[in-house]
């Protein structure tokens, strides 16, 4: 009872936005939670985010309308942010504070654990390789997705991200039907029409029954967004390193998450950064995409696919970025393609996949994949090429190669890369590259072997 007195405190100094400071506090740590209970009997959480000597600063989650100095008691709870988890969390949808919010009540817990995880550890870190299924031929064919990566989505405002997103949700897979796979999502400062339409992109495709959801709405408390990832992926990292399942982490919007990162430390007066954003972005984002990838001796693996909107569709802004220099790679969607009606537009000549080389071949895709990845890269960069000296001179000022180009770039946006709502299996994304790869001269095909020109390219079209 001494003990409950001790760690009970009406000494708050001021409140200033979410934060509120408190004095003569002792024992207090980092990270500890914190219960606010105001005059009237109500209770906001909050979290301890910095100590200096006997003064504590709290974020509070929600409103700090009507917290008195005088008269509200903070209670220090002895415990960091945490969330209960068992193998009975896949199906279940959760607010971005990690409240249940679909009507199935607390998860009993098999075990606790606080949500402010660690990168992996770098001696246990073990390669990413094999691949995960899309079904999106710009990603699977051009830039796969591998098992343990980090692969971000660079958008702009008023592009499709949203529904490349539901459509990975909706169709992700491993192909090995013994490896069990889940997906964990984290919808961050997100719209209640966004958040509607997620939710049924779940119930629809059936994906929630091998997934998890945390949703942080627009409206929804700031300091709460900077929970919300954490929520995420210390679920994905029970799904993957204790039950051994794969798991997809999708998390959207990253520049919510950045802004509400910005508004908090504007509140706490801190030195500015690039843009307004705090100098320790970069580490703050390391703290979150590090927690992706594989450990040495077990089975399952996080992987990651963060999407972000660019300002301005600004490639250097500070977001995008410090989030190239973490992830292993970028998808990036084309405003122009998007004009012309094509979906998904993935712009496939800024975008990479670095650790596609350790998720393709025989084995895993097919044998002809990387040479086949190659030789579209150089036709579709010589085609946007010919296009842009078109564009000069004019078309019939070209001659019969560079012709062959263009129309091989006309072709490949029509054809390959749109494919609205339709999924395409690895097999049928490799069969649609070939038979593009067919139209051109067999000389042009130059980064191909001709074993695998022999064996793959459609027969009736060699020699042209």
């Amino acid at each position: 009872m001494k003990d409950l007195l001790v760690r009970a405190y009406r000494t708050i100094e001021s409140v200033r936005g979410p934060l509120v400071l408190v004095r003569g506090i002792r024992e207090a740590s980092l990270g500890e939670m914190v219960t606010l209970e105001l005059e009237n009997g109500q209770k906001r959480a909050g979290q301890v985010i910095e100590l200096h000597g006997t003064y504590a600063t709290i974020q509070v989650f929600g409103s700090t309308e009507k917290i008195s100095p005088a008269s509200t008691v903070v209670h220090f709870r002895e415990e960091e942010a945490s969330i209960n988890l068992s193998p009975l969390i896949l199906g279940r949808a959760f607010s971005g504070g990690g409240e249940p919010m679909d009507g199935g009540g607390p998860i009993a817990p098999v075990v606790k654990r606080g949500i402010s995880g660690a990168a992996i550890n770098p001696i246990r870190r073990d390669v990413p390789r094999d691949f995960i299924q899309t079904g999106i031929s710009s990603i699977d064919g051009m830039n796969t997705l591998v098992r343990g990566q980090k692969l971000p989505i660079f958008s702009g405002a008023g592009l499709p991200a949203n529904e490349i997103a539901s459509h990975i949700i909706s169709h992700a897979k491993v192909l090995r039907e013994d490896d069990a796979f889940a997906i964990v999502f984290a919808g961050m400062g997100i719209t209640s029409v966004e958040a509607e339409f997620f939710n049924k992109t779940f119930e629809m495709s059936g994906a929630i029954g091998h997934s998890v959801v945390f949703m942080n709405l627009a409206d929804d408390p700031v300091v709460e967004r900077l929970l919300t990832p954490r929520f995420a992926l210390t679920v994905a990292e029970y799904l993957a390193f204790d039950l051994g399942m794969h798991v997809l982490a999708v998390l959207s919007d990253m520049t919510h998450y950045c802004n509400a990162l910005r508004e908090v430390s504007s509140s706490r007066e801190e030195i500015p950064g690039r843009r307004g954003y705090p100098g320790y972005m970069y580490t703050d984002f390391a703290s979150l995409y590090e927690r992706a990838g594989r450990i040495k001796g077990l089975k399952g693996s996080v992987t990651q696919m963060p999407i972000l909107t660019m300002p301005d569709d600004d490639i250097t802004h500070p977001i995008a970025d410090l989030t190239g220099y973490i992830t292993e790679g970028q998808i990036v969607l084309d405003r122009a393609l998007h004009r012309k009606g094509i979906f998904p537009p993935i712009n496939v000549l800024p975008s990479l996949s670095r650790l596609m080389g350790l998720g393709i071949g025989e084995g895993k895709t097919r044998e002809d994949h990387r040479q086949w990845s190659d030789q579209l890269y150089m036709c579709y960069a010589r085609g946007m090429e010919q296009r842009r000296v078109a564009a000069i001179i004019g078309e019939e000022s070209l001659g019969d190669t560079e012709r062959s180009y263009l129309r091989f770039s006309d072709e490949f946006e029509k054809t390959f890369i749109n494919q609205r709502n339709e999924t395409r299996p690895m097999e049928e994304t490799l069969r649609a590259g070939w038979e593009l790869l067919s139209s051109m001269p067999e000389q042009e095909l130059i980064r191909i072997s001709r074993e695998m020109i022999s064996k793959y390219l459609p027969r009736g079209k060699e020699g042209k």
